[in-house]
């Protein structure tokens, strides 16, 4: 009896271990950049993928968002350390959990961490922590002609912002922006839906050699997820 007890947990903990390893996916865009994807059940849209990105740069790493979770960051670290690369920052583009839910396992163990005034601000006033640096330009450049921070103006959420890779002309759209897939704009709980489509304007001028856009959530797409972005929140002012 007590075998089958001992077998039981055995395959209870190894359902967990299987079932928490595949809650991060990573997929590679490029040579050096990676797509992260992390999942939570979210009411009353299901279980929820949210994408973010890790950017390499020789043998550092950048992360562009976190994992839903804390567990799910910690995956993302073993990922990031069995590459043999050092994590030198992360950058948040939003306060929502599916873009900031693993900055503070960051922050303790000492990497740099980055948001806006805006974004930390309203982290505080969520009770959530906040980064351990603040982006005080609307044009930041987190490592020199290769990865740079904009903020467009409000959209998805006030504080939202970009992320463009100059080297491969891709640009992280995170929740300000939504896959061809997307038939609403989701969540807008927080959203200033008649600043949005000026807001997206402000990027396709700033960048307009846009190849590749990541959203973040669905499929990674190119400059036309924009536009599809832009006439959704048109339809709804």
């Amino acid at each position: 009896m007590k075998f089958i007890v001992l077998f039981l947990s055995v395959l209870s903990w190894l359902s967990m271990a299987a079932s928490e390893a595949s809650n991060l996916k990573m997929v590679q865009l490029t040579d050096n950049v990676y797509q992260h994807i992390s999942y939570k059940e979210v009411a009353p849209w299901g279980l929820v993928g949210a994408s973010g990105l890790v950017v390499i740069d020789g043998e550092n790493a950048h992360i562009i968002d976190t994992p839903w979770t804390v567990a799910e960051t910690k995956q993302l670290l073993q990922w990031i350390k069995s590459k043999n690369l050092t994590v030198k920052s992360s950058v948040v583009t939003h306060f929502h959990e599916d873009a900031s839910g693993g900055m503070s396992l960051l922050n303790e163990l000492n990497i740099k961490t980055y948001a806006t005034e805006l974004t930390n601000t309203l982290l505080s006033e969520n009770e959530k922590e906040p980064s351990n640096h603040v982006i005080t330009k609307n044009t930041f450049e987190l490592v020199p002609d290769s990865i740079e921070v904009f903020y467009p103006g409000a959209g998805h959420s006030q504080d939202n912002i970009v992320v463009w890779l100059p080297q491969s002309n891709m640009l992280f759209g995170g929740c300000f922006i939504k896959s061809l897939g997307s038939k609403s704009l989701g969540y807008t709980g927080d959203a200033s839906i008649p600043d949005w489509p000026k807001s997206i304007s402000n990027v396709i001028n700033k960048y307009p050699n846009i190849k590749t856009v990541v959203p973040g959530h669905g499929k990674v797409g190119n400059k036309a997820l924009l536009h599809h972005t832009a006439q959704m929140t048109l339809k709804k002012i």
